[in-house]
């Protein structure tokens, strides 16, 4: 009588599928997306293509919520990847700096702009608030 009530129990117990996920190729799969971004990320933080002015002067590193507002050779202003008009550029840095404890800004611009679009950038600026204006250039090269 115990010997009959054994069988039954065995097939129910071990008759079933394994239902579990393979975890090995899900890892595998998140590491190659993992060093695709941190190959992409730095060529997207760049922007606009500009040729910086060089100074042998040293700047000084900021966080990461930095604002920089790029004068490109036309005079065309753009913040991040965005083209602001001329008209909106102080507009939009009120808007930015209105709830800001650090009121500062960086200003990127081409050696071959005309000087009136800097001074268009830094008086925007100095409207909306800003109290540190710095510019932005490349280093030297060395040798």
């Amino acid at each position: 009588m115990g010997l009959g009530n054994s069988h039954f129990n065995q097939g129910d117990d071990y008759g079933g599928d394994i239902a579990e996920i393979n975890m090995i190729p899900l890892v595998d799969v998140l590491l190659v997306l993992l060093i695709i971004f941190m190959v992409a990320a730095p060529m997207s933080i760049g922007g606009i293509n500009i040729d910086l002015p060089i100074s042998k002067a040293r700047g000084t590193l900021s966080d990461e919520s930095r604002v920089v507002v790029t004068v490109t050779k036309t005079g065309e202003f753009w913040m991040e990847k965005s083209k602001i008009p001329p008209q909106a550029l102080q507009e939009k840095l009120k808007a930015i700096y209105q709830n800001r404890e650090r009121k500062e800004i960086f200003i990127r611009a081409d050696q071959g702009v005309i000087y009136g679009s800097v001074i268009e950038a830094m008086s925007a600026a100095k409207v909306a608030g800003v109290t540190k204006i710095s510019m932005l250039t490349q280093p030297p090269k060395a040798g």
